[in-house]
């Protein structure tokens, strides 16, 4: 049996490329032919997704975290100009501090400080995955350490989400898991409010321009940024559609398959790309609010370390 093994990060835990090969060894152990292909949504290990397929190099490079203190970050580029950033390398929510975890100063000047030497590396198509942050500033400290560096050179900028929240709703949305109380989300959200109307476009009523705190959106008024699905662009790059018809069966995976991951998630997104090909998920957990999306997949096994991963895969059937 040929299975095509694309499954996403456990976050936190195991890499993609770790679980893929976990999963292929018990798979090849059992007389299958598997075929790795670790996977991501636009967050966490994107860059580590793209590095083949893309045939990028990383580079690392001067910038900041959310709270201003000086850090070295990762970026990867390639030989046909295009760079893609990890926003969360600089300006993620897990991101090393020794200082207060402020919601309100945090911003993205790291992310724009990577942008910047992307381009002054020959970066002609700038790609920021935008999961994972830590901040809510609408872009804003982005924009100014691009225009401090003195702008991208006239390089393009798409920006990989898997939310299609608005502009102004991200404080809303997204505040409380980066420590905003409820007044520090209607402060925040009164400053969205003030910055869409100073931008050079209102981001508004775009949807998913309120990404990674209106990263995204600062990004489509300031740079004229393309606003795509991360899961799709990584999908794109990797070759799935290709490799997909030539499986007999699929593996997606993730940390904890849940309600969630039927909205803009890779597993979704692989599910739509299979076209009567079964999928089977091997995930860390499953959440209690599954329902009846357990259905879209031939099996659910849950495989919280190696030993599982590998014992999952020797006993993949159709």
């Amino acid at each position: 049996m040929r299975i095509l093994i694309a499954p996403d990060s456990f976050k936190g835990t195991y890499g993609a490329a770790d679980v893929a090969e976990a999963v292929a060894t018990g798979a090849e152990s059992a007389g299958h032919r598997a075929v790795r292909m670790p996977v991501a949504d636009g967050g966490e290990g994107t860059l580590d997704a793209l590095l083949g397929p893309l045939g990028l190099e990383r580079v690392e490079a001067a910038a900041v975290n959310p709270w201003r203190v000086p850090c070295r970050a990762v970026f990867g580029i390639g030989p046909d100009g295009t760079a893609v950033v990890e926003l969360a390398a600089a300006s993620g929510i897990t991101t090393p501090h020794d200082g207060p975890r402020d919601a309100v100063t945090a911003d993205t000047y790291g992310t724009g400080m990577l942008m910047a030497t992307a381009a002054q590396r020959g970066a002609r198509h700038i790609v920021v995955a935008a999961g994972g942050s830590a901040t809510t500033d609408g872009g804003l400290g982005a924009i100014a350490a691009i225009d401090d560096a003195g702008g991208l050179g006239g390089a393009r900028v798409t920006v990989l989400t898997d939310v299609t929240t608005r502009y102004t709703d991200a404080a809303r949305v997204f505040g409380p898991q980066k420590g905003a109380d409820p007044a520090t989300v209607e402060a925040l959200t009164r400053r969205l409010e003030e910055t869409a109307l100073s931008l050079p476009r209102d981001p508004r009523e775009v949807a998913g321009t309120g990404a990674a705190g209106g990263f995204s959106g600062g990004m489509w008024a300031r740079f004229g940024a393309e606003l795509r699905s991360g899961a799709d662009f990584v999908l794109d790059s990797v070759g799935f559609d290709a490799a997909v018809r030539d499986a007999d069966l699929v593996v997606v995976g993730e940390g904890r398959l849940d309600g969630q991951s039927r909205a803009g998630k890779i597993v979704s997104a692989i599910l739509a790309r299979c076209d009567g090909v079964p999928v089977v998920a091997v995930v860390g957990s499953v959440g209690d609010d599954l329902g009846d999306y357990r259905t879209r997949f031939t099996d659910v096994v849950v495989a919280s370390d190696t030993g599982a991963m590998i014992r999952a895969g020797a006993g993949l059937r159709l």
